[in-house]
């Protein structure tokens, strides 16, 4: 089955929309304003590509919306339902919550990305850069205080600096850290059908950026195998904004900018959702070649989209102000045709959602 169902047409004829799941390989625009349904609608898609292909798919999930993946919502008895039970479903929870934790080992980034956790430039902080380039890490032992005490007695000057900034910047108590158990990087090499990663429980800001960081890595280390994988990254502003501002971001926002611009070749396809396309990046954007619009009101929005997006003509990108709930246009690769769309139901639970005002009894 190459095409896979994802709701009914809007038309002056009902029928059954589908998209074509062999043109995901090629990068996919997801937007929608809040309260236009994306998350759930974008739970659908994923859903379908996850029954009817073989591809793999990294979820980078911000807002705990995908924790509930391997649930199932109703329907029991249906076909559907039956073989989601089969399917091997990973979830990775940050913070202090039940389930299987998501964490890396410092030694899973490039040295490059060490340098950018430590805000360490390596012209302007040359010595203390090289000696973290030669500092020698068990990833299976690695000890946070031990590694800061061994630099603080050591007679090297430089190296007492670098002890003092990892505890000033407090960077080695992070949560985020794998002290001798396995790491996202370790889970994502297994090739699950889906793993999620919930990056929004860190206390530190800078820790779901360094988490997405080291798995985007080791992918693009492996790209050479060119096993494919569909790397969905949820609220896509957070990871590729089009101005970073710290070490951390702007390492994240060009491993992505990477991807998007030589990652098709490698079977890298990336699956970016977001409230506007003006929160991403330029660089990122411009590679998309599918697009999934749901209800934008911002005419700057939609001109931009219009912009981009030249295979979606410019009255059918203005419609989506009109959109309820759950409609959609598809344009691009994976449809013949520009389409609108109402989402179908989903067979999985979305795990965030919208929180109600309380109404007096």
């Amino acid at each position: 089955m190459t095409h896979i169902d994802i709701g009914a047409s809007l038309g002056e004829r009902e029928t059954t929309a589908r998209l074509d799941a062999t043109r995901f390989n090629r990068h996919t625009f997801w937007c929608g304003q809040s309260g236009s349904g994306k998350t759930y609608a974008l739970g659908v898609v994923l859903e379908q590509l996850l029954l009817h292909t073989e591809l793999p798919i990294l979820i980078l999930d911000p807002n705990s919306d995908y924790v509930r993946l391997g649930d199932v919502r109703a329907a029991p008895s249906s076909e559907d339902a039956s073989r989601w039970r089969d399917l091997d479903i990973r979830v990775l929870r940050s913070g202090h919550v039940t389930g299987d934790p998501l964490r890396v080992r410092y030694v899973d980034l490039s040295a490059a990305s060490k340098a950018a956790v430590l805000q360490l430039d390596p012209i302007a902080d040359s010595e203390e850069y090289n000696v973290l380039l030669h500092m020698e890490i068990d990833g299976e032992s690695f000890d946070g205080e031990a590694t800061v005490r061994d630099l603080r007695a050591s007679s090297d000057p430089v190296k007492r600096r670098l002890a003092n900034r990892m505890e000033n910047l407090q960077v080695l108590e992070w949560d985020l850290w794998s002290l001798g158990t396995a790491s996202a990087v370790d889970t994502v090499d297994e090739r699950p059908r889906a793993t999620v990663l919930d990056i929004g429980g860190f206390e530190h800001p800078a820790e779901p950026k360094v988490a997405a960081l080291a798995v985007l890595e080791r992918l693009w280390a492996r790209r050479e195998e060119r096993r494919p994988v569909l790397i969905v990254i949820d609220e896509a502003h957070n990871v590729c904004p089009p101005s970073p501002l710290t070490a951390v971001e702007r390492a994240l926002t060009e491993q992505v900018i990477q991807i998007a611009a030589e990652g098709r070749k490698f079977g890298l396809w990336l699956f970016l959702s977001t409230q506007r396309p003006t929160k991403i990046h330029p660089n990122v954007l411009s590679q998309c070649d599918n697009l999934g619009l749901m209800r934008v009101n911002a005419p700057r929005d939609l001109a931009e989209l219009a912009a981009v997006f030249g295979f979606a003509p410019e009255d059918a990108v203005r419609r989506a102000q009109t959109f309820a709930q759950g409609q959609a246009l598809f344009a691009g690769g994976f449809v013949s045709a520009p389409v609108f769309v109402q989402m179908r139901e989903r067979i999985t639970p979305e795990g965030g959602g919208d929180v109600k005002v309380p109404l007096r009894q």
